[in-house]
């Protein structure tokens, strides 16, 4: 049977060095702080801000809610954005997507100061990813899969990685990310042709197409890490990842669970950028 990599042991690793981050900080009269811009009330949005504001309270970091309401314009909301850029005592910033529908997402994400960027939704950050410059931050949940493969010890270079995705917010930046960490990163979308034998190649497979069960049993050997970004919800009602993670048990090495795996993470890091914002702005 496969190894699990489970979050909550990323986690935990992680907070004991937050912890003490902010401590430094606070003796230098300084409280990270969050701040979370929501338009609406998805329950999925309400569900992750409580997420993250119980995560950032379990290491000290301070956070400030902007609570829009849904059918606000989107002046309104620039207006909010604006406030938090200009506010010295808020160091990184959530805004929650989608937008409503009568808003321009691109403006709306592009009016947020870089370096306040702390999920990486801004082409400045993103450009900062493609480079290796600039004040924003990685997307949280790519940063998570690094943080896992290097918390459980997994040697990135030389590896052969295969990206299942290419969304802005995991496959892309991920795969550049490997590719930094001296990887060789093939990205599969759904035009690549054959893709399971090209996954078979993989020492680590990263399965973020968003869809479940998309990486089925066909896609495994022996031997490999399987990391997977996927939050879907089966027929049973149950949530699931984008692997098949029964067949993979019996073939790979280890993978990460749906639920307790990179989501469970994704959300330190999140907490972990806004102190490493609190500790660039010193």
């Amino acid at each position: 049977m496969a190894k699990l990599l489970e979050g909550k042991l990323v986690t935990a690793a992680m907070k004991e060095k937050q912890t003490l981050q902010v401590k430094e900080l606070e003796a230098k009269g300084v409280t990270p702080t969050l701040g979370i811009i929501r338009v609406g009330e998805r329950p999925d949005d309400i569900s992750y801000e409580k997420g993250a504001t119980k995560r950032c309270e379990g290491v000290g970091v301070a956070v400030k809610v902007f609570a829009l309401p849904a059918d606000c314009s989107q002046e309104q909301l620039l207006e909010v954005v604006a406030k938090v850029n200009e506010d010295a005592s808020i160091h990184g910033v959530l805004i929650f997507r989608p937008l409503p529908k009568h808003m321009d997402d691109e403006v709306i994400r592009n009016a947020l100061a870089p370096q306040k960027d702390i999920d990486g939704i801004t082409d400045g950050s993103l450009a900062g990813v493609l480079t290796g410059k600039g004040n924003g931050f990685a997307p949280c949940t790519a940063q998570a899969c690094i943080e896992i493969l290097d918390h459980f010890g997994y040697e990135l270079k030389g590896k052969r990685v295969v990206v299942v995705g290419r969304s802005l917010v995991v496959g892309k930046p991920l795969a550049l990310m490997l590719t930094d960490r001296h990887a060789t990163v093939t990205v599969c979308h759904t035009r690549t042709v054959d893709m399971p034998a090209l996954c078979r190649t993989a020492d680590i497979i990263v399965a973020a197409a968003g869809r479940a069960g998309v990486v089925s049993g066909e896609f495994f050997a022996s031997g490999q890490v399987v990391i997977d970004v996927g939050i879907n919800f089966g027929e049973d009602g149950k949530m699931c990842g984008d692997a098949d993670f029964a067949a993979a048990q019996l073939i790979v090495d280890a993978i990460t669970p749906v639920p307790g795996g990179v989501g469970t993470v994704t959300t330190s890091v999140l907490v972990g950028n806004v102190i490493a914002a609190a500790l660039k702005s010193l």
